[in-house]
């Protein structure tokens, strides 16, 4: 027989769970619907929104944030350019943020606002799950910002031996090697590849609304491993290249899935099942497809 609070449970709603990512360009995101039905299948109630600063948000991200905590978001993941600019308007940081100089995800409870970086844990899953056995003697990271902080302390964790760092930034780099062990700064891109077992893009460089490359494809050789963080689209032009050369490829499936495992859990209290939301990414990769 039931007890009178288990049946009170069952017959309560249950709470909408409401979340959102801001950022730019970002209506191709795979994050909403990764998380919504991984809440439907715990039989919870989520609803995920896009706050995109280059459709209809304004460009306002301390704005955004309240507006956000005061609808009663219980969070929201953060993308490019926010995820070092959001760190000022926080209440508490994680050790990890704290360690990268950057948040993807903020929780808001109790009246205050709680900053993680769950892109580290996710990029070394990606990794280690995507490229096993991949020698990390001598790695080449393009793009010093919020993911490429995140990277360079994932990959001084996996052993990498030696991480160069190449930005375009004036002293972004060389800010970031600092604070990392194994790291250096790369002032010639060219040198830096001609010596890396592997080459990471942590840039946008090659988002559907940003083409290119992050390095000049002469530069790539078929002993590279390659990876990039880009998921829309899915092959970037630098993984295209990398492929066609013989190089082994690490889309930005892997860091997406995981970054959303571990932020589903933060905001929800309920760890998430990282294979199901695998299938939800993919599938919606199949639907997309020309």
């Amino acid at each position: 027989m039931q007890t009178d609070t288990a049946t009170k449970a069952q017959n309560e709603p249950a709470r909408l769970l409401r979340m959102g990512l801001v950022g730019r360009g970002i209506q191709l995101s795979r994050t909403p619907a990764m998380h919504e039905a991984e809440a439907a299948a715990q039989g919870l109630d989520c609803r995920y929104v896009l706050l995109d600063t280059d459709a209809d948000t304004e460009d306002d991200l301390p704005a955004i944030l309240s507006r956000a905590e005061a609808e009663g978001f219980v969070g929201l993941n953060v993308t490019f350019p926010y995820k070092q600019a959001v760190m000022s308007h926080l209440h508490h940081l994680s050790d990890a943020a704290r360690r990268v100089g950057a948040v993807n995800t903020v929780v808001f409870r109790d009246g205050e606002r709680f900053g993680h970086n769950t892109d580290f844990w996710g990029f070394a899953e990606s990794l280690r799950t995507g490229l096993p056995g991949a020698p990390l003697t001598d790695v080449l990271l393009i793009g010093a910002g919020g993911a490429g902080g995140a990277l360079a302390h994932a990959l001084s964790d996996m052993g990498a031996e030696r991480i160069r760092i190449a930005d375009t930034r004036e002293g972004a780099a060389e800010a970031l090697a600092r604070a990392v062990p194994q790291a250096e700064p790369a002032s010639n891109l060219a040198e830096a590849a001609s010596l890396a077992t592997g080459i990471v893009n942590a840039t946008p460089v090659g988002m559907a609304k940003l083409p290119g490359m992050p390095i000049d494809p002469a530069r790539l050789e078929p002993r590279h491993w390659i990876a990039d963080i880009i998921y829309f689209p899915l092959e970037t032009e630098f993984l295209r290249t990398a492929r066609a050369l013989g190089c082994r490829t690490l889309s930005g499936e892997g860091m997406a899935v995981f970054q959303a495992v571990r932020a589903f859990q933060l905001f929800s209290g309920h760890p998430a099942d990282a294979d199901r939301m695998r299938a939800t990414f993919r599938k919606l990769e199949e639907l997309r497809a020309p």
